[in-house]
């Protein structure tokens, strides 16, 4: 995705008119029907830029007459690029699934330069649309989009579509042939069932079967062109559309491959697939097109890994000095930098500050299809986002989530993009503290939505079979609810985050401030870098004083504890006690350890938190600790003295 001004983008996803082109911009998962828990294909998209306004768009079935014909304007420009005939009927159309279940994304690969084509009048993202309107299934929008290319020519720089339907997922990757020969060169490729896939600004077919049209579809001549522009000379079984058209890099590894890599590994960990081939320094085989993952994914499970920031890797963007005091996994940009003239790299995970929206489509082949054919979609940051439930049958985007409630110039509190922007925002500050109170409140909410999914989607069926209009006034209703619900309650946890870390302090659950200082490991950092000039005396008789212990979370029940309670007793009583999250500087991103209780110091009615020395390379683990629900006792730790 590059976007730039964009008449036809604000019409079907209603983004920003003020785009700009940018690298390495987006990512999209792909898992096929046997790969998914549900039976139900699903695809991700992620529409990362700088400068993109994120809003849902619905565009309602329309009639032609014959003879109609439709204006392009390019999506990255806004060029007008001319007309191609209008088709007599179009579906409906919600974001980027139609009510017949099909649904695209896409990622930009580039590929090489001089195959840009000026003159040509489609560009990808009007493909997309036009695809969307005409198509019922995944293989008509692939057939949709090599017919409208061959005949009005294509206009961007390679790009590789995830396109699915309840039935098949495929990965489709494409790139025109030039000023000198109109059209398009590609390769689509099915996911095998059981599989998943991922693609992310970096072609990825290689070889494919010839004589497999159940499988694998191509452009007739894809590698005819190839051999007449020097880009292939091998046996036709040989030929690789990726290695012909978009030739590998270091940075196409790094920032692209490295995203899917991270898909791969935590999909199907028992494979134990290295770096060694996306790192860019050592040599080694490329990555697979698709895997078979360890279990069948969920839609949860599909969220979590567009979540993704390499945790646990050797490019984990927690980590590292560029990861701050408070461990935040994202670097602004640009994406690399030059000291002394050698140059640098910051890496680029899946999960990113500059996510304008984002979805999991789910596509269900056993339900109707405005019932079936559903968006989880989020505004921004991936990993701070909520993913809401919009169905396909859709009578309208809810309201601070469609065109007109803010632009990318203008801040608006009843836009959904700009209060998850807001949120996302203060929380980039002070991150490992803020994203525990974020991940609360976000999996209260997409719990509930997952819990309820079921029923709501009986009750739309079993109106459906009365009258689909009620179908959709039902799953409408519900849809807006929901996401005005969700938009509502983020301006209050956004409320809330500043009042409990205003100024840099930490109000605890009962108010009190107290002053939580920098993490250790950074203190640390400081202390090896400028301990000379910050280093504190002591006078002779002076006594230290105790230090008060930073509380960054209180949790009352195991769910609010999530991922944190691995290792939390199954009998821990929370009917009577709580738990306080303690953070440590845990390099192996190990669970806190449960349960520590403090000492009472019976002279000043303080606790004394004993905090055990780490002996180990990982550093000092992070701590639940164990009080009575009603206590309200100071927690400290002793300082030694110095």
């Amino acid at each position: 995705m590059r976007f730039t001004t964009s008449i036809a983008l604000a019409a079907l996803l209603g983004l920003s008119l003020t785009h700009l082109p940018e690298a390495h911009p987006c990512t999209s998962i792909l898992v096929s029907k046997g790969a998914s828990a549900a039976q139900a294909p699903m695809i991700t998209y992620a529409a990362d830029s700088h400068t993109l306004y994120g809003e849902l768009i619905v565009r309602p079935r329309a009639s032609y007459p014959e003879g109609a014909m439709r204006d392009i304007y390019d999506w990255d420009t806004g060029k007008y690029l001319g007309k191609i005939r209008q088709a007599r009927l179009t579906h409906q159309v919600v974001g980027l699934v139609n009510e017949h279940q099909v649904a695209i994304g896409e990622t930009t690969f580039g590929g090489r330069e001089e195959l840009t084509d000026p003159t040509a009048v489609v560009d990808y993202g009007s493909l997309m649309a036009i695809a969307l309107e005409r198509a019922t299934s995944a293989r008509g929008a692939i057939k949709v989009m090599a017919e409208i290319t061959a005949e009005y020519g294509y206009a961007s720089s390679g790009e590789s579509f995830s396109i699915a339907d309840a039935h098949e997922t495929w990965l489709m990757e494409m790139i025109s042939k030039g000023p000198k020969n109109k059209g398009a060169v590609w390769v689509a490729r099915r996911i095998p069932d059981g599989m998943v896939s991922a693609h992310a600004n970096q072609a990825r077919i290689r070889q494919f079967p010839l004589n497999d049209a159940a499988n694998t579809l191509y452009a007739k001549d894809v590698i005819s062109f190839a051999r007449s522009q020097g880009y292939f000379t091998g046996k036709d079984t040989e030929f690789s559309f990726a290695d012909a058209y978009a030739p590998m890099t270091f940075e196409g590894l790094r920032f692209c491959e490295a995203r899917v890599w991270s898909v791969f590994r935590r999909a199907a960990p028992s494979q134990k697939l290295t770096s060694d081939a996306v790192s860019g320094h050592r040599a080694d085989k490329p990555l697979p097109l698709w895997i078979k993952p360890d279990k069948k994914l969920s839609n949860a499970d599909v969220m979590a890994l567009m979540r993704d920031h390499f945790e646990g890797t050797e490019f984990d963007l927690s980590q590292g000095l560029g990861a701050g005091p408070y461990h935040l996994p994202y670097r602004f940009r640009p994406l690399t930098w030059s000291v002394d003239g050698k140059k640098y790299l910051n890496e680029r995970s899946i999960s990113t500050q500059q996510t304008g929206f984002s979805m999991v489509a789910e596509l269900r082949a056993d339900l109707p299809g405005p019932v079936g054919g559903l968006l989880w979609f989020g505004m921004d940051d991936t990993a701070s986002t909520v993913y809401v439930p919009m169905y396909a049958g859709l009578e309208s985007a809810p309201p601070s989530w469609a065109p007109g409630a803010g632009t990318l110039g203008r801040f608006s509190w009843n836009s959904a993009f700009w209060v998850f922007n807001w949120v996302a925002n203060f929380a980039y500050g002070r991150y490992s503290e803020i994203i525990l109170d974020i991940q609360k409140e976000q999996r209260d909410l997409e719990g509930s939505f997952l819990a309820r999914q079921a029923e709501i989607e009986r009750e739309a069926v079993a109106l459906y079979k009365e009258s689909p209009e009620r179908a959709r006034a039902y799953l409408s209703h519900y849809s807006t609810t929901q996401a005005e619900a969700t938009v509502a309650r983020w301006r209050q946890l956004g409320e809330s985050l500043l009042v409990k870390y205003l100024d840099g302090n930490l109000k605890d659950e009962a108010g009190k401030v107290q002053h939580p200082g920098y993490p250790s490991d950074w203190l640390a950092r400081v202390a090896a870098a400028d301990g000379a000039a910050l280093a504190v005396g002591k006078l002779p008789g002076e006594n230290a004083p105790d230090a008060p212990v930073v509380v960054t979370g209180y949790f009352h029940s195991r769910a609010e504890l999530g991922e944190l309670g691995a290792d939390v007793p199954d009998d821990f009583p929370f009917g009577t006690d709580k738990l306080l999250y303690v953070a440590g500087n845990d390099k192996c991103a190990r669970p806190p350890a449960c349960c520590v209780q403090p000492t009472p110091d019976a002279t000043n009615g303080k606790l004394l938190l004993p905090v055990p020395e780490a002996k180990d390379g990982c550093g000092a683990r992070a701590v639940l600790v164990r009080l009575p629900k009603e206590s309200r006792a100071p927690l400290f730790r002793a300082v030694l003295e110095h």
